[in-house]
């Protein structure tokens, strides 16, 4: 009778365990693929039904917000996110990060705006300058991206529809074309930390890291 009951209970909390993990395993699945690359959590929503697995859901969720947690109030991350028409604005419940990623935005999509009417200028005649500029003081950025959010859509092609938003989405949200960047700061940090210098710090580390690698500007 004692076997059966501790092996119920193992089967139970192998349940509860790969419940748990499922999310976790989800989103590293999309870190490491080469097509979709964000990522969230539902970890949340299992703490009310986990009960062996609590002190779990709990190291995760401080792992990830003692590694991610600044990155989570970046501007340009926040706006990254924002721009993409899967997320919007539903991927967080705090108002905070979501107003500091559209101010992020509004500001970029006015400049790009006000890059446009300067373009604009170069080719127009005197008369027709002057009433153009009256009429570019309406802030377009802003009122795309309020049509942008206002779409129920989330599809990618949803960006063909806003010009401006597209070309700011994919500023911020495409990677690296290669990987030769990151192999060559690889290269860098193995010719500086040698066996003679297994004791040096992190920050003096990352210092010289950069001090090497930015020669070709001091010079």
């Amino acid at each position: 009778m004692y076997f059966f009951t501790v092996w119920a209970a193992e089967i139970a909390f192998l349940t509860e365990y790969c419940t748990v993990m499922k999310p976790v395993v989800k989103a590293l699945n999309l870190l490491q693929s080469e097509t979709n690359k964000h990522i969230g959590a539902k970890l949340s929503r299992l703490e009310t039904s986990t009960k062996m697995c609590l002190p779990l859901i709990r190291a995760i969720q401080d792992g990830v917000q003692k590694r991610f947690g600044g990155m989570m109030e970046d501007p340009e991350l926040i706006a990254a996110a924002i721009l993409l028409p899967k997320f919007k604005t539903t991927w967080t419940e705090r108002p905070d990060i979501i107003e500091a990623g559209l101010i992020y935005v509004r500001q970029h999509l006015d400049q790009m705006a006000e890059a446009g009417v300067e373009q604009v200028k170069q080719y127009s005649s005197d008369e027709e300058d002057f009433f153009f500029s009256m009429k570019s003081k309406r802030p377009q950025g802003t009122g795309e991206l309020d049509g942008y959010l206002a779409c129920v859509s989330d599809k990618m092609d949803l960006l063909n529809s806003f010009p401006h938003i597209k070309k700011l989405s994919l500023k911020l949200n495409t990677g690296l074309p290669a990987s030769a960047a990151c192999e060559r700061l690889f290269s860098c940090a193995g010719l500086l930390f040698t066996a003679k210098r297994a004791r040096m710090s992190s920050t003096n580390f990352e210092n010289q890291l950069l001090h090497k690698i930015n020669r070709k500007f001091r010079e």
